[in-house]
């Protein structure tokens, strides 16, 4: 297994992947570019992050993917173990946004965030188009924080 920071110019290549975590580009676009990009290979790309700084002691995680036939091998667990060595002593806390949706939120929790706060309607407000997990329509936005 290798975890590869990518450069700027080849983040764009990673789009169908992150795809998977945000269907909105343009939304993507706000944040790809002014973050540090991640991925994990192991006989093939598995999973991929963009990790933001939001203030000088603050990061968040903009967008984490694993392809769907990976998911439950670690994969996503194995990257977050990654960056949070990476950004440990560069940052005090890691933020993430997420749907109100449970499996995404016990995989979040598992890998040592807590619940912080929502954000009303952001998706809705956000999202030119009705945006789903699992069947359920996304609505507020859930952050989550884990002390590095």
């Amino acid at each position: 297994m290798k975890i590869t920071k990518i450069e700027d110019k080849d983040k764009i290549s990673f789009m169908e992947l992150l795809l998977l975590a945000d269907e909105d580009l343009k939304m993507i676009e706000k944040y790809l570019y002014r973050g540090e990009m991640f991925a994990l290979y192991d006989g093939g790309l598995k999973s991929i992050c963009v990790v933001t700084q939001e203030s000088d002691d603050v990061c968040e995680l903009k967008n984490i993917a694993t392809y769907e036939k990976w998911h439950g091998n670690g994969y996503g667990s194995k990257l977050l173990d990654h960056i949070f060595s990476h950004y440990k002593g560069r940052y005090v806390t890691m933020l993430v946004g997420t749907g109100d949706v449970p499996w995404i939120l016990q995989f979040y929790q598992k890998n040592g965030f807590r619940i912080s706060h929502r954000i009303k309607d952001f998706f809705t407000d956000n999202y030119g188009q009705p945006m789903y997990d699992d069947g359920v329509q996304l609505v507020d936005m859930v952050y989550l924080s884990k002390i590095l």
